[in-house]
């Protein structure tokens, strides 16, 4: 029987043995593990009941830890992003990563547009304002109409590809800064390739970034320097990963008027839920919301369980490896 350690995850695992029983798998056992203490280690847990499989959300999954679980097998992540995993590693250890790619694009693209829709009108400055007592429609910082003005994306992936026609009807020009696809590509999607980053956020009056975090590659893209490119009157949305951002910076960039405003999902530090963004008028703010639908809520989950059933009961190669070249 081959043992599989959720830990610390959101939600009972009734939807996955159910699922479970749907399949006809009888030779996977999923282990429930709530220590919001965190009294043990994932590490300690699955050494304790020997399991293959490991589900976490934002624990590291680190050279360390990977080296302390010599019996597992995979790691099956329920999110697109895999930065909390050292995938070099794990290959190394003949451990399989896998990822959701693509679950959540709906959600996502939904967010990011919302967020648009949000700074320009300020309906979340004005909702403050008028529950703080002020009946001013001119209150804070100015605003301007859509068409005509220009939609900069870094990386082009699901999420953007699906937020294109919104952004299009809405009068905006789309460019795009992505090294991997062509001018013929992004065309055909009805977007405008630039061939540098900085030539995007010099041009762009809203700058959305769809980047996985990469170590020394998208870790803190957006900087100091970066923000200064951008034009005074533009915002900045990020749905990606907080680390995306420097935060630091952005939040001296938001006070000092270098930029206009920002719609921000995720920060830094979510492991202890604080930023100093979360004290700014001009920034909205959710908590890593922009994935979540009771739609995409399943069938991540699904997803992500179906990876832990072809390695560890059918035994064969899962079909959304992170680290493809991985050997077992």
């Amino acid at each position: 029987m081959a043992k599989v350690v959720y830990y610390n995850i959101d939600d009972t695992l009734d939807f996955e043995n159910s699922l479970l029983k749907k399949w006809g798998v009888t030779d996977v056992e999923l282990l429930e593990v709530k220590d919001k203490e965190r009294k043990k280690t994932f590490v300690e847990y699955v050494n304790e009941t020997g399991a293959e499989g490991l589900v976490v959300e934002y624990d590291k999954v680190t050279r360390e830890t990977l080296e302390k679980t010599p019996g597992l097998k995979i790691v099956s992540l329920q999110s697109i992003g895999y930065n909390n995993v050292d995938v070099k590693a794990a290959t190394e250890h003949g451990v399989c990563v896998t990822n959701i790619p693509g679950f959540c694009a709906d959600e996502v693209a939904e967010h990011a547009v919302g967020m648009l829709l949000d700074l320009v009108r300020k309906i979340t400055f004005f909702d403050r304002s008028v529950r703080a007592g002020k009946w001013d429609p001119l209150v804070g910082y100015k605003t301007y109409r859509l068409p005509g003005k220009t939609f900069g994306m870094v990386f082009f992936g699901e999420i953007p590809k699906k937020m294109v026609p919104v952004l299009k009807a809405l009068g905006l020009k789309v460019i795009v800064y992505a090294p991997t696809k062509t001018k013929e590509f992004l065309a055909e999607h009805g977007c405008e390739k630039v061939e540098t980053l900085d030539e995007l956020l010099e041009t762009s009056d809203f700058v959305s970034l769809h980047c996985p975090l990469i170590p020394d590659v998208t870790y803190h893209l957006i900087g100091e320097a970066q923000l200064k490119k951008m034009k005074k009157s533009a915002f900045l949305i990020n749905t990606a990963r907080g680390s995306v951002v420097d935060e630091g910076a952005l939040v001296k960039a938001l006070k000092d008027g270098t930029i206009k405003g920002a719609g921000i999902d995720v920060i830094e530090d979510e492991a202890n839920e604080k930023s100093d963004l979360f004290g700014l008028e001009n920034v909205v703010i959710t908590p890593h919301a922009a994935f979540i639908s009771e739609d995409s809520f399943y069938d991540g989950r699904e997803r992500a369980l179906r990876q832990l059933v072809i390695r560890l009961s059918e035994k064969k190669r899962p079909t959304s490896l992170v680290n493809k070249d991985v050997a077992f």
